[in-house]
């Protein structure tokens, strides 16, 4: 069951701005991730279901979250169909995101009460997701589907839009401030936010200062 209410999860990602989004197969190397971001002053992080067995280190991750880092609210990612929705749930997980939009999966989060961001790549696609009850749209891949343009665009006749962009985000102030002035209200930051180099040679506290860093831009530029 999930720690957080969902209305505290959109809470977090709108205060923030800044969702970082990670798969390791290596149960401590994602530890001392979420570790780092949580020290850098992020609290709300998305591990993704990219490799076998991923849900087993999700779990452990969110047991030792809870403990270690317990304001971290830890969801997940990469999830395309309700029944991988299911299971997550059954592990704590805290807020479901996908590439994609999959009515079947709001049935399974709306149930149990737990926040779902869909994937959108339209502005219908974007509308649909809110009709079903999404409270935040994840546009995939942003940097692929129009840019901040697109995200400016959309907020033209649909002021109401909540919109989370995850592809083509960097953590620099030019960047970050494309998408917020845009009207992007969060940002998912993937591979940009853990270089290779910096995963390698266990330089978490790298990690930390790149996360304090974004945060920064990210407040001086929301609307």
């Amino acid at each position: 069951m999930a720690r957080f209410l969902r209305t505290d999860v959109y809470q977090a990602m709108l205060n923030t701005g800044i969702v970082p989004v990670f798969y390791h197969s290596d149960l401590e190397t994602a530890k001392q991730v979420v570790k780092a971001c949580y020290e850098g002053g992020i609290r709300v992080f998305e591990f993704t279901n990219r490799g076998d067995f991923a849900h087993e280190v999700f779990g452990e991750l969110n047991k030792w979250a809870a403990v270690e880092c317990p304001e971290m609210i830890l969801g997940i990612g990469s999830i395309v169909d309700a029944p991988t929705a299911s299971l997550y749930l059954q592990l704590g997980a805290n807020f479901v995101v996908s590439p994609l939009l999959n009515p079947e999966i709001f049935k399974v989060c709306n149930r149990r009460q737990v926040a779902y961001s869909p994937g959108c790549g339209s502005v219908s696609e974007i509308g649909l997701a809110q009709e079903l009850g999404a409270e935040i749209v994840k546009v995939f891949p942003g940097g692929n589907v129009g840019g901040p343009s697109f995200v400016k665009n959309v907020m033209g006749p649909m002021p109401w839009s909540r919109i989370m962009v995850t592809g083509g985000v960097e953590p620099t102030d030019e960047n970050l401030s494309a998408w917020f002035k845009a009207g992007a209200s969060c940002v998912g930051m993937g591979s940009n936010l853990f270089p290779k180099e910096v995963l390698k040679n266990k330089e978490w506290s790298k990690i930390s200062e790149l996360c304090k860093s974004s945060l920064k831009f990210v407040q001086a530029h929301k609307k």
